[in-house]
């Protein structure tokens, strides 16, 4: 567990930085080669000193050397609305850190989900700043608590892959401290990270590498972040300018070429050149044929710090003492985690409790998204099931990226039912059209023209066909069809489901007594065939446990008390990015002047009706809510106490939400926001009582002009209710008079 830095080791730390030269100084400011092979970023210490040496490793889903856990997506953690949950997974990812021989992980990341088909969707949270400040939260101290260094990733408005690494966010200063700053700001002032990551894009034509207002005035001036800024990988274009804003570490330090000059034998061969000749400069020009779109345009460079800080520092354009507040940030990292002193807890990579931990994740992060006729949960003794889908015979274990994990097992949905059922229910399986490939990654994460080849995977068992999957569910007593899209860093996703599945699912439809849908998507999808099937599932990518996570919530073993994170809107102009200007933008310039109506603020403030709104999801019981209570004072806070009872006639678990609806202001707001919420298990008939805080931030808008967060007087509609559209309660309180808010 990290300890606080004290008065000795605040001398330890100066006098090393006394000691160093300024070469050595360089050296502990941007990555190398890690010996081992193993570590996404390496700082390899200086042995002169003792200083030892920093790993840091991906990621937010599993740590990537090796056969790690591969725990669900982000996104359905996030689904759960479960702090506690999220620390719990937290501390093993920790624990795999550590029981990888790392020492930081280079997670979790928490983007606001802006625009809907963001190829890293399911990597972040939610489209909500305040659930997702509470995951972060959570994770982070989860993490912490177990010994390694996280990462706060991607330091700020990383909102689409699309031109990510030039892009400008064009976004105001109010919409980035209500919506895409709260969620890191937590992260530093309640769940102390050790870390930030900054971005790749720009933000009001800065890169963020080079922001000085937010990696200096903000972040560790306002904010009193103690820890390193690290850059994102081959984001750093401009040393000087980066190093003067506030950047601490350039990774990864080396170029593409040379970071996989064993994995590919046009680099291998390039690499073997004599020094004199200028390899970078070839192996970019050689590769340039083969580079996929959106690549990172630094892939083929050093690093911008070791190329360019030794001189500037000498000319004085970047300050030596600058340099010197660099190294204490990252030394004093290390010395707050064990690292100088091998204090740091032991690890477990791959462990049984771990892999406990990623199924119950999984299920508590299941989403019912429709239940006709309770056709869900299915009774085990059922005669007949048609598994059905192109990769039902699969575990959807990630998406693609630096994010991608190796388990050393896996349980597909087809072997997760059949376990589950046994020997008494005939489980057929039909693919109905071709397996969906997983996307592996991006150019510059796992770059190798050796796998750049054309063709697809093949099923191994003849081409599949739609009427296959029709005669298997006309013969069944309930079909499961089995959808997934493809999501993977470097590249946004459609919400069409890819291939034919669609058509799968609606020809399956037409024929089967009762259809269910899983879909183990990014996040929010087309589904023009909801209203035709009787039960949809999301589960989202549910790690390595997929089988037996999806058959406990099938079979009613676990409730699927998940709600969404993000809103289904039913078509792609329901969105309030869906301009051209929005997204993906124009001359590389993406206009945020929705400003901070995301998500289902937008839904709300336009009036439309989602497919399956915010805080949406069903349970295999009923709750009942009673007796809505709000203590207030006349300040901008209260309490509100709920009373919640399971009506039904099984054990499940709610989630009570509460929104805050504004009083009006001098500016816009959104007509409602989530304030506070709380998951409850009860058993059947069981009765508990909820207390919910609502802060001062709860009640305010940020302020420009006066750079202050203020709570404006007058009348506050508290709403409690299941989901964002889902409100059983309402109470009126009023703030008595303007009030600043820290």
């Amino acid at each position: 567990m990290a300890t606080n830095n004290t008065d000795d080791t605040t001398d330890r730390i100066e006098a090393l930085i006394d000691r160093l030269t300024l070469e050595e100084k360089i050296d502990l400011v941007h990555g190398d080669d890690d010996p081992d092979e193993l570590a996404t970023g390496y700082l390899p210490g200086i042995e002169r000193l003792d200083v030892p040496s920093l790993s840091m490793v991906d990621g937010p889903l599993g740590v990537r050397p090796g056969t790690a856990t591969a725990f669900p997506a982000s996104i359905a953690l996030a689904a759960a609305w479960d702090d506690d949950l999220a620390h719990e997974q937290g501390e093993a990812l920790g624990r795999e850190t550590l029981g990888a021989d790392q020492d930081a992980l280079l997670a979790p990341g928490f983007n606001i989900v802006r625009v809907p088909q963001g190829g890293r969707t399911f990597e972040y949270y939610s489209e909500d700043p305040y659930l997702a400040s509470r995951l972060a939260v959570g994770t982070v101290e989860g993490v912490q608590d177990a010994g390694a260094i996280a990462t706060a990733k991607h330091f700020v408005a990383n909102n689409q892959e699309q031109d990510r690494h030039e892009v400008s966010a064009e976004v105001s200063e109010r919409a980035l401290r209500e919506v895409y700053l709260p969620a890191f700001e937590a992260a530093v002032t309640e769940g102390d990270v050790g870390s930030v990551m900054a971005a790749y894009n720009r933000i009001n034509g800065t890169y963020a590498t080079e922001h000085e207002w937010l990696l200096s005035d903000v972040l560790k001036d306002e904010w009193g972040f103690d820890g390193y800024v690290v850059s994102d990988w081959w984001a750093t274009s401009d040393g000087v300018a980066a190093a003067n804003a506030g950047l601490d570490i350039d990774m990864p330090g080396i170029p593409v070429s040379q970071w996989h000059a064993e994995e590919s034998l046009l680099h291998d061969v390039i690499e073997r050149l004599p020094d004199t000749l200028p390899k970078q400069s070839i192996a970019k020009l050689a590769s340039t044929p083969w580079l996929p779109e959106n690549v990172n345009p630094n892939l083929f460079d050093r690093s911008p710090f070791e190329v360019e800080l030794p001189e500037a520092v000498r000319r004085g354009q970047v300050a030596e003492s600058d340099l010197d507040e660099k190294i204490r940030r990252v030394l004093g990292q290390m010395e707050r985690f064990g690292l100088f002193d091998d204090e740091q807890p032991s690890g477990a990579f791959g462990a049984g409790e771990h892999r406990d931990v990623a199924t119950r994740v999984a299920e508590r992060g299941a989403v019912l998204l429709r239940n006709e006729g309770n056709v869900l949960p299915l009774s085990p003794e059922t005669d007949s099931i048609a598994v059905i889908g192109p990769n039902a015979d699969s575990a959807k274990v990630g998406g693609g990226g630096s994010s991608r994990v190796t388990p050393d097992s896996t349980v597909s949905p087809l072997e997760g039912i059949r376990e589950r059922v046994g020997g008494d229910t005939r489980v057929a399986f039909a693919r109905g059209t071709e397996p969906i490939d997983d996307t592996e990654g991006v150019a510059g994460v796992n770059f190798d023209l050796s796998e750049f080849a054309p063709g697809g995977s093949s099923s191994g068992d003849g081409a599949p066909g739609v009427g296959d999957a029709v005669v298997a569910a006309r013969q069944a007593d309930v079909a499961v069809v089995f959808v997934q899209d493809d999501a993977a860093e470097g590249t946004d996703r459609s919400l069409w489901l890819p291939g034919e599945q669609d058509r799968l699912v609606a020809a399956v439809a037409d024929v089967a007594d009762r259809t269910v849908v899983v879909c183990n998507t990014a996040g929010a999808i087309r589904m023009p065939w909801a209203d035709d099937v009787d039960a949809v599932v999301e589960m989202w990518y549910p790690g390595q446990e997929d089988g037996h996570a999806t058959a406990a919530v099938l079979f009613g073993d676990s409730d699927p008390s998940g709600r969404l994170p993000v809103t289904f809107g039913r078509r792609l102009d329901d969105y309030p990015a869906s301009t051209e200007d929005r997204y993906p933008g124009v001359g590389l310039e993406a206009e945020y002047d929705e400003g901070v109506f995301v998500g289902y603020r937008h839904f709300d403030a336009e009036g439309i009706e989602p497919q399956f709104a915010f805080g949406h999801g069903l349970s295999y019981t009923d709750f009942a809510y009673s007796d809505v209570a709000v203590d207030h004072d006349g300040e901008p806070d209260a309490t509100v106490e709920v009373t919640v009872e399971n009506v039904g006639e099984r054990p499940g678990r709610d989630v009570v939400q509460v929104y805050l609806g504004p009083a009006d202001a001098p500016l816009e707001r959104p007509p409602k926001a989530l304030a506070a919420f709380e998951t409850v298990a009860l058993d059947a008939g069981e009765a508990v009582t909820v207390t919910l805080d609502l802060d001062s931030r709860a009640f305010a808008y940020y302020d420009v002009e006066a750079g202050e967060w203020t709570a404006a007087d007058g009348e506050y509609t508290v709403l409690v209710g299941r989901s964002s559209r889902d409100i059983v309660a309402e109470r009126t309180v009023i703030v008595e008079e303007s009030t600043i808010v820290e």
